[in-house]
């Protein structure tokens, strides 16, 4: 709240006049969050509704479910401990790695082990799409090395690629594998097995990437640090499975750090768990409605751009003859440059007003500006020759890369026979 009101030029394009407080809004989402209120069901099916609009857009009909639990550090008195030993939140947040929506979320205490409900979460993931769309692959880590998982992957066609707990079955079957199965891949060598799980109805792959570590003097240890995924994926090696199951990084841990950093999901405003996720929700229904305008307004190219560079970016038109941006819309107020720019061609055709000023010059250009109501272009020092005086004075010259502000100059007498 406290960015929104100190952030004019957001303001005039969405003509908020007043912003409600920080308590008002604390008690707003302390009821909307409250039992029997249907706040948070009312949300979760907001986000549904919008998410089957963006994915009836799209012309493929498979998609790769990524899911992961994030956990948000929050020093609330309500707030439980993480498995990490520190108190915050423990939300589940489940992607579509082919659009980047997210398509189910689940906020939970910070004492909720990331392994619980994962089956019905999957499933309520599922549940989400569209009746012409589903859900074609499930990626997960190993806090999703479950069978009821596996089953239910194979029970409804669905291939999964998901992070082997190394339990002593699994430490096991990668000691059997023998050195010659070994391929090398990228920093490290993989290679596969079959083993043994309880529950399970059908066999599945066991793929182990291990790479080299340094040697402990005072432990005995493997020589190797193995990492293994189970798979289902067939007619493919080992290496392409691999690669597949490590693109969730980018396709799940990556959009959540977007989600959390880029629109203030990182930190939770209220000190209950109810309230917290109401504003949890509320993210996830902004960061869906950015992916949607994205992909309608500004096309390919920009996938990988953080927030903060789109949102710069959109304030400049792309060399296009467009009219001029509403006067006071590019404050800067971000670099704390304090100028009103009134079009971005301006700074173009003159680009000595894209540099910064130093700290005096802007104070005084503020308080110019204030008293006498003038224009940025006249307060903007100007190049004109001055005569050198006899005497030290002082001179507030434009911002260069060696001088600064009211820095006193010392200009030598002449010589009278000059």
């Amino acid at each position: 709240m406290r960015v929104l009101r100190k952030d004019n030029g957001l303001r005039v394009l969405l003509q908020l006049a007043e912003m409600p407080s920080r308590d008002a809004t604390g008690d707003w989402l302390r009821r909307l969050g409250g039992q029997g209120s249907g706040g948070r069901a009312g949300l979760q099916r907001v986000n549904r509704s919008l998410s089957r609009r963006l994915l009836r857009q799209d012309d493929r009909t498979g998609y790769t479910l990524d899911i992961d639990a994030t956990q948000i550090v929050a020093e609330k008195r309500e707030a439980r401990y993480t498995y990490k030993g520190e108190k915050g939140y423990m939300p589940m947040v489940g992607h579509l790695a082919e659009r980047g929506l997210v398509i189910g979320h689940e906020f939970r205490e910070g004492n909720a082990a990331p392994a619980t409900r994962n089956l019905e979460f999957t499933q309520a993931c599922a549940r989400n799409m569209p009746k012409e769309k589903r859900i074609a692959a499930v990626r997960a880590d190993s806090a999703a090395y479950q069978a009821e998982i596996f089953n239910w992957c194979e029970a409804s066609g669905k291939q999964f690629a998901i992070g082997a707990d190394q339990d002593a079955a699994v430490k096991a079957a990668i000691a059997a594998i023998p050195a010659h199965a070994w391929k090398a891949f990228r920093d490290g060598a993989v290679a596969e097995t079959v083993p043994c799980m309880n529950k399970t109805k059908k066999a599945f792959r066991l793929i182990v990437m291990r790479r080299a570590q340094t040697p402990d003097l005072f432990a005995d240890r493997s020589p190797w640090r193995c990492h293994a995924i189970a798979s289902n994926r067939a007619d493919e090696d080992a290496q392409a499975t691999m690669a597949w199951y490590n693109q969730r990084g980018e396709a799940s841990e990556n959009r959540i750090k977007a989600l959390k950093i880029g629109f203030g999901m990182d930190s939770m405003p209220c000190g209950t768990c109810e309230a917290n996720a109401v504003f949890f929700s509320i993210g996830v229904l902004t960061y869906n409605l950015y992916l949607g305008f994205r992909a309608s307004a500004l096309g390919g190219g920009w996938e990988r751009a953080q927030v903060e560079t789109r949102a710069v970016a959109l304030v400049s038109d792309g060399g296009q003859d467009h009219p001029p941006w509403p006067a006071s819309v590019l404050e800067d107020q971000r670099r704390g440059v304090g100028n009103l720019y009134d079009d971005p061609r301006a700074l173009r055709a003159d680009p000595g007003r894209r540099r910064r000023r130093p700290r005096k010059l802007m104070t005084s250009a503020r308080s110019t500006e204030r008293k006498s109501a003038v224009s940025t272009a006249e307060l903007r020092p100007k190049c004109a020759k001055i005569a050198a005086p006899a005497t030290k004075t002082n001179h507030n010259g434009p911002a260069s890369g060696t001088g600064s502000a009211g820095a006193v100059q010392n200009e030598p007498k002449k010589h009278p026979s000059d």
